[in-house]
């Protein structure tokens, strides 16, 4: 048999290339070939020594096409395009077992490849179990697919906002998971109101859909909400950006029975204050998104293939697997969305 490549995380800002043996799948395994591979923020932290998780096999937003199935699996076909769902879950605990999946005992705890800790999408070729595999049209861009999952992470963030027709829809951050929840919460029938500093992140967010952008660095934002409500506040807010004050914010904006989604991972993880009396009088909602899922992913390839969502904007670079150190070093520039590297 023949060896495949796998891009190592082996400390702050170095990688290893490892090779292993390729096997043939057997039983439900899937052979994906892969294609792309995005670099989600988790890998930015570890590459940057934030998170030390090292050797650290990364890539967890990844796109293929399947080489081979083993005997028992039965929704996929060798050449079909397909996007992997590379958070783990054991089927067996607590949470699996009340329709919880995403928040599994073990969901961090991938290893994809023998040998190596890791979900592994850095790689040429990776086999999974044919239930983390979701078939894709077969004329989407595989770049595209790449996106799946962070598509699917914020389609489970829309679902916990549970956004109504003509809701007053607030997103804090235009990132890329900012710009994927302007996308859906206008599919869902919003008005979207986008507060962000950085003024070409507005213009794509106003591009993508958004109908109000506040620059939070010259604008109240407290005030133009209000002002944009009735004094009301907004309906669900959304904070997709890792700063606790903005956590604060997000609560403030939200109005009386409103929603708000925690979906961004804070960093420095600090408290921040509560007036529960607020909580209590207003009937507002406070909670959080992390990780998406079966039905998520499920309904983000499906989004992706009809071409109800366009991630082509928010692709901001594509590197080659030989430059690996380059597309990581481009990823980690807050003026990025998403950076892919190309295992073809």
């Amino acid at each position: 048999m023949s060896n495949y490549k796998v891009a190592v995380l082996s400390g702050e800002g170095q990688f290893e290339i490892k090779e292993l043996e390729l096997k043939q799948p057997v039983g439900k395994q899937v052979l994906i070939k892969v294609d792309s591979c995005a670099i989600c923020t988790l890998e930015q932290r570890v590459y940057k020594g934030m998170m030390k998780y090292y050797p650290f096999a990364g890539g967890h937003e990844v796109s293929g096409t399947v080489v081979s199935v083993g005997e028992d699996v039965k929704n996929v076909a060798q050449g079909d395009k397909v996007a992997a769902r590379l958070l783990t879950n054991c089927g067996e605990c607590y949470y699996c077992r009340n329709g919880h999946e995403n928040l599994c005992e073990i969901s961090f705890k991938a290893s994809t490849h023998e040998g190596l800790n890791g979900p592994g999408g850095l790689s040429e070729y990776m086999t999974v179990d044919a239930k983390s595999v979701f078939k894709l049209s077969d004329d989407l861009d595989l770049s595209y697919a790449a996106l799946s999952e962070p598509l699917a992470c914020c389609v489970h963030s829309i679902g916990q906002g549970n956004i109504n027709l003509g809701d007053d829809v607030v997103v804090i951050g235009a990132g890329i998971m900012g710009a994927f929840h302007v996308m859906l919460a206008k599919l869902r029938g919003a008005r979207v109101i986008v507060c962000e500093l950085d003024e070409d992140r507005l213009s794509t967010a106003k591009a993508l859909g958004a109908d109000v952008l506040i620059n939070s660095g010259k604008t109240d934002v407290s005030e133009e909400i209000l002002k944009l409500t009735n004094g009301r506040g907004a309906d669900v807010v959304f904070c997709t950006a890792a700063l606790p004050k903005l956590a604060d914010q997000a609560i403030s904006l939200t109005g009386k029975t409103g929603r708000t989604v925690m979906y961004s991972s804070f960093h420095p993880k600090e408290p921040i204050s509560l007036d529960v009396n607020r909580v209590h009088y207003s009937e507002m909602v406070i909670t959080g998104s992390v990780n998406p899922l079966l039905k998520d992913f499920q309904m983000s390839t499906r989004l992706l293939s009809g071409g109800l969502i366009n991630p082509q904007p928010l692709i901001s670079a594509s590197f080659p697997f030989e430059k690996i150190s380059e597309a990581f070093e481009a990823a980690v520039d807050p003026k990025t969305y998403r950076v892919l590297v190309k295992m073809n």
